[in-house]
């Protein structure tokens, strides 16, 4: 019986996967559904009910608990108890159809109607599935045992981190991963950045770390996401996307790994080998090319091509343009990189950036899609602290398309008063420089 339902349970987590992945209208859903409710009846057809609980951290049916299993599926651990589901119970007589529903509501964002979760189920037609809160012994509803974090979206999107980090080190260490698995944990940050995205462009401001750690790949991930999708491309394209930035310089981790340990000076063939983890990286990645797609490797491949194909990889003959995902990763790859450069000596302030990455226009990357980034980013990102040429200290709250050199602002030096400016309608107020939030600025730090 164990059997079974750890069974049922994993093909329930993988439907909850692909709802969210390619919506419940996809062939590949119906398909899912199939075999999650071929394991519910295995297991209703010995039990005339049974539940399923979430102990802390875990997936758990009576006294038993699924540790292997709950490891695997932390993501989406964090995504039922975000609904406010610790306990799901299954009567017989359920059909297909209340699963299906069930399920499409677990995938489904939040919205006004579905904060009692199991009101609303009731409200749609859902029989034979019920959900809630454990309950105490004294019949309480209570929070699971042992958790001590919040579980919102914030748990949902710091597990979904952690599976893609751990996606990284399976493929460095040449294991399998599941594609499935992995597009559904980048759901589950998409899903934080349409909803905050200044929340993380603030982030992406204040908190950066070195470049050939996994957070320039999820830095680069998130700017690549939140680039395509205000371009308009679709949901399966900028995951897409997302997905190759993560992985675009795996290939240089790789080779540093094996490298760096090296106790004497590198050779210079040892230089070529590290200048060649574009050509490394898709290499590894080609044998993924199934489970994560075949942009993947072709962005690890191009993202250091230029627009102009005279970049890197050399002595090879590019009949066209690179790959549009490639344009995109190699922007959003160089304005990280270039960002990081404000915890070394020479700070490189928002302005500088600008101009730099200007100047490689129609070079290194594609006219319109530089200046479009600027435009949705802008030349003073969200977030930026900066010095007013009042004296007054600022936070760029808000970006003027149409005038990217002139935020709005909001004055984080005085008290009192309407404190937002905006800089496009009031120019005897300029941005005077650019505040270190890790130096000069890091008094106005909680501001930000």
């Amino acid at each position: 019986m164990m059997e079974k339902i750890e069974q049922f349970i994993k093909r329930l987590i993988t439907c909850l996967q692909i709802a969210k992945i390619y919506t419940s209208s996809h062939p590949k859903f119906a398909e899912s559904l199939d075999a999650a409710y071929e394991g519910l009846q295995e297991v209703l057809r010995e039990k005339q009910e049974f539940t399923i609980g979430i102990v802390g951290e875990e997936v758990a049916y009576e006294k038993e608990i699924f540790f292997e299993l709950s490891q695997k599926i932390k993501a989406a651990i964090a995504l039922l108890k975000k609904k406010g589901i610790e306990r799901i119970n299954f009567t017989k007589g359920v059909s297909k159809d209340d699963l299906s529903k069930f399920i499409e509501y677990l995938a489904a964002q939040e919205t006004e109607q579905a904060q009692d979760p199991q009101k609303y189920l009731t409200t749609i037609g859902v029989r034979n599935i019920t959900v809630g809160k454990i309950k105490s012994s004294e019949g309480e509803e209570q929070a699971a045992v042992g958790e001590k974090k919040a579980v919102g979206s914030e748990g949902y999107y710091e597990e979904s981190v952690k599976t893609i980090e751990a996606s990284v080190e399976d493929i460095l260490g040449n294991r399998s991963v599941d594609g499935v698995d992995f597009r559904f944990n980048v759901i589950g940050v998409m899903e934080n950045l349409m909803k905050k995205h200044n929340e993380f462009l603030r982030l992406a401001t204040v908190k950066r770390y070195d470049s050939t750690t996994f957070w320039h790949l999820l830095n680069v991930s998130i700017l690549s996401m939140y680039f395509s999708w205000r371009l308009g491309f679709s949901k399966d394209d900028f995951l897409d996307i997302a997905t190759a930035a993560i992985f675009h310089d795996v290939g240089k981790i790789f080779i540093s790994r094996k490298i760096i340990q090296k106790p004497d000076k590198l050779s210079e063939e040892e230089f070529d080998i590290v200048r060649s983890h574009s050509a490394q990286g898709a290499q590894i990645l080609l044998k993924y090319s199934q489970t994560l797609g075949p942009i993947v490797p072709l962005v690890a491949f191009e993202h250091h091509l230029g627009y102009d194909a005279k970049g890197y990889p050399k002595k090879l003959t590019f009949p066209q343009k690179p790959h549009m995902a490639s344009l995109i990763v190699s922007i959003c790859d160089v304005y990280d990189a270039l960002t990081q450069r404000r915890s070394y000596k020479r700070e490189y302030s928002p302005a500088l950036i600008y101009d730099i990455m200007m100047k490689e226009k129609g070079r290194l990357f594609h006219p319109e899609l530089l200046e479009s980034f600027f435009k949705i980013i802008g030349l003073w990102p969200y977030g930026t602290l900066v010095l007013l040429s009042d004296g007054n200290v600022a936070v760029v709250r808000e970006q003027n398309a149409d005038d990217i050199s002139n935020p709005i602002v909001e004055i984080i030096s005085q008290e009192g008063g309407n404190n937002l400016i905006n800089l496009s309608n009031n120019r005897d107020i300029t941005i005077k420089q650019f505040l270190n939030p890790a130096s000069d600025g890091k008094q106005y730090l909680p501001f930000i």
